[in-house]
């Protein structure tokens, strides 16, 4: 077992923790705010071409941006393009382009084209191997110290098997991550079973774990997993999130510090 520590007091013993990968343990913003930008100009680039006015295109491109959680202060981090998985993100811009009168068949076919056309420019540009995707301050140590422990760690995230596998590998965090749950995973988060699953997985019941979420998405599933201690964190993003639904609370990886049991 492994005991956790908060700022010096202690809060549980685990045998296991789940992360939530961006904005948890991942440096994603910058990456985040590139990504979304480039949907929104692809999407511009496509409605000035079928003839939309120009007052209508401005219109899409704010629409589209607050939709993302765009914003001069950077992402939401309980925003869709932050949470959310690309499915879930390119429905939303679909339903968006229904609103300014598409047919839903063209809009879905229009969104897919958006996003196509957005990852391809991402990995052509090498945007997700950048160093702003790395691991946040203090995470690595904090990994490190619960290898030591014996306890196993995993990641629960929205993120493509891709994607998650690209991070583990840049990070080379392959040796301290046992398993991972991904957006094409059924089901995917924020389902309690999502939870489950990845826990069957690394062989322990949900209460035996802790889970370390920046978004009360995150931390009310792992409630209702009937996880045995829910964490949030707030250090990942320029604008904290507010949350609610947590036990304990993180401000920097540094406040958290591992223990064996014996």
């Amino acid at each position: 077992m492994t005991q956790l520590w908060l700022r010096g007091d202690p809060i549980g013993s685990v045998k296991g923790v789940l992360f939530d990968k961006d904005g948890t343990l991942s440096n994603s913003e910058a990456h985040l705010i590139k990504l979304g930008k480039q949907r929104v100009k692809k999407a511009i680039n496509l409605f000035k071409n079928s003839g939309y006015s120009t007052n209508q295109v401005s219109k899409l491109s704010a629409l589209l941006a607050s939709t993302y959680g765009l914003s001069s202060k950077g992402v939401r981090a309980d925003g869709i393009l932050a949470i959310a998985a690309r499915q879930e993100n390119l429905l939303a811009t679909a339903s968006i382009f229904c609103s300014f009168g598409e047919c839903w068949p063209n809009a879905l076919n229009l969104a897919e084209e958006v996003f196509s056309t957005s990852d391809s420019f991402d990995r052509k540009n090498q945007i997700s191997n950048s160093d702003n995707r790395n691991l946040l301050p203090g995470a690595l140590e904090v990994l490190k110290e619960l290898k030591k422990t014996a306890s196993v760690c995993a990641l629960i995230s929205n993120d493509s098997q891709e994607g998650i596998q690209s991070f583990l590998e840049r990070n080379y965090l392959k040796d301290l991550i046992a398993n991972y749950w991904s957006a094409e995973d059924n089901p995917k988060k924020p389902s309690p079973d999502a939870v489950k699953g990845l826990c069957h997985k690394i062989g322990l019941s949900p209460y035996q774990c802790a889970l370390i979420g920046d978004a009360d998405t995150d931390l009310d599933m792992a409630r209702q997993a009937g996880i045995g201690l829910s964490i949030g964190y707030t250090a990942g993003w320029a604008n904290p999130p507010e949350l609610t639904k947590h036990q304990y609370l993180i401000h920097h990886w540094n406040d958290l510090s591992v223990k064996a049991t014996p």
